[in-house]
């Protein structure tokens, strides 16, 4: 019950502060630490479950199954493994961690936005631990509701434009992968009698190359725009610049790595043959979006927009590593997304602290913040270094496995997107160097407070991970080193045989090609 438990708890939470009346000033502090309460619950909920996992059983673990719609072969079919486990235990964590930045800058309507920050809580959860695909839908869908709101009512100036792009870009690529999903079924029906939305049973089905190919695309541009993958990104620099600080940590923390969860669980696994052909192309747009992030990010004069394009160019790395789809790569691609939603949410919260006190991000209006705030300039530096990769911190590692796994399928992809490693460092310490080193440029910085109590409970957490992950990555490769395996080892297999199958098509020569491919050495 642990992995319900996980997702029901902020949900009931969410469900029991609607009982509050509408709030005073006393009841916005009960209602602020309920509400952190309640994530915290939920965070120790989810260390119970990597405490108990077990990382050398590749098969998925904790699993719940329970007739939902049974006429349509729909149940409540939750479970767990490697690949999931510490992107739950992410969401978790930085769940508390955004409450409290929202506690210096939400003042109104204090108990709606808690209510559907633990609602999306409960909702991102929901979609890391599905196995039944019509359930991972719902739960997809579900979290876009409270994100919409916490743009739209707390956010900045344009936060009207950006929740609709938000929602517009995100719901048309949700219709495209629910169309395909109810195509699976249909195909599961035609083959064995019954509809299944069952994904293990998914995996086993043998689909004709051509259909792959609709049904891959299909997910792949969902995926592909909540990434967000080049040239489907426009919508999250609006998205990021007009949320609020919490749901900029929560947006780039968890929510984009959703995309590239999707295309681990279910694009390449579901469609194998149609996952080899498009592999080179997503790889080229993964590496334009790299360069490309970087590029735009080094021009930007607000501090919010270059963190959000610093994301199109890290999660490019990502995308990366996945479409070499070996070992090296698929672990390095999910220590990535973890390193990334850690340094990337722990910028926009620092982000939103210099926010708070000068109600500005750009960069010109700060400089030689470092002699009135040198706390909050330590941190800031400590989680930029890490963003940009240096060794002992989370970015080395993530990074130098996507290169490694990438260098085994095509080197040629890794000398390009080698330079988006350099243009990071470029654009990051640029950006740290005018903010603050040098002399105070503006009288208005020089009495800006540094961080308080509440600030450091937020930002000691992020730079502890940060180190944490950089020195001991083997606490967190190990439980998903079975898991990745099994998961590669049945997307090469399912290519394999078919590619076997299309040689013994041709008649004597099949064998005299199948014993020679077996010969070569695995690129």
């Amino acid at each position: 019950m642990l992995l319900t438990l996980s997702w029901v708890l902020p949900l009931a939470g969410a469900l029991l502060l609607l009982l509050v009346g509408n709030a005073d000033g006393r009841r916005d502090g009960v209602i602020r630490w309920a509400a952190l309460l309640v994530s915290i619950a939920t965070f120790a909920v989810t260390l119970a479950i990597w405490a108990a996992f077990d990382g050398g059983v590749p098969a998925f673990q904790f699993v719940e199954r329970y007739p939902w719609i049974p006429a349509f072969g729909i149940d409540y079919y939750v479970g767990i493994d490697g690949v999931s486990l510490l992107l739950v235990v992410l969401t978790a964590f930085l769940t508390p961690i955004a409450l409290l930045s929202s506690w210096g800058s939400i003042e109104r309507k204090v108990k709606e936005f808690s209510i559907f920050m633990l609602a999306l809580e409960a909702a991102m959860i929901g979609v890391f631990i599905s196995l039944d695909l019509f359930l991972f839908y719902v739960f997809w869908d579900a979290m876009l509701v409270p994100m919409y709101f916490l743009i739209g009512i707390w956010g900045y100036d344009q936060r009207i434009y950006a929740a609709i792009k938000f929602m517009l870009y995100t719901m048309a690529g949700s219709v495209l992968m629910l169309v395909a999903i109810l195509g699976l079924a249909y195909l599961h029906n035609a083959a064995t009698g019954s509809y299944s939305f069952d994904l293990l049973r998914l995996y086993t089905l043998d689909i004709d190359p051509s259909t792959q190919m609709w049904f891959f695309l299909a997910f792949t541009v969902a995926f592909a725009i909540k990434v967000p993958l080049f040239p489907f990104h426009t919508w999250l620099p609006d998205a990021h610049v007009e949320a609020p600080t919490a749901g900029s940590v929560i947006l780039a923390g968890v929510l984009l790595k959703m995309g590239t969860y999707g295309l681990l669980r279910f694009s390449f696994p579901l469609f194998p043959d149609a996952a080899a052909s498009f592999a080179p192309m997503l790889a080229v747009l993964a590496v334009v979006g790299i360069i490309y992030g970087a590029l735009v990010a080094m021009v930007q004069p607000d501090m919010k927009k270059l963190v959000a394009y610093s994301s199109v160019s890290h999660l490019g790395f990502v995308v990366l590593g996945i479409c070499a789809m070996n070992t090296q790569g698929v672990e390095g691609a999910i220590y990535q997304m973890l390193a990334h939603g850690v340094s990337t949410g722990g910028l926009f919260l620092l982000v939103g602290m210099l926010s708070d006190r000068r109600h500005t991000r750009l960069i010109s209006e700060f400089g030689g913040l470092k002699e009135v705030v040198p706390r909050l300039t330590a941190v800031f530096m400590i989680i930029t270094l890490a963003s940009i990769g240096l060794p002992g911190l989370n970015g080395f590692i993530g990074e130098l496995l996507i290169m490694l796994g990438a260098f085994r399928w095509d080197p040629r992809f890794v000398v390009f997107a080698g330079l988006g490693v350099i243009l990071s460092a470029v654009y990051m310490l640029w950006m740290v160097q005018r903010v603050y080193f040098g002399s105070v440029t503006h009288e208005e910085n020089m009495k800006l407070p540094d961080l308080v109590p509440r600030e450091w409970a937020a930002a000691v957490p992020l730079c502890a991970m940060a180190v944490v992950m950089g020195v001991f990555p083997t606490l967190f490769l190990r439980p998903m080193e079975s898991s990745v395996e099994a998961l590669v080892e049945r997307v090469q297999a399912r290519q394999n045989l078919r590619v076997n199958r299309s040689f013994e098509s041709f008649g004597p020569f099949g064998t005299f090609e199948r014993a020679e491919r077996a010969e070569r050495p695995e690129r």
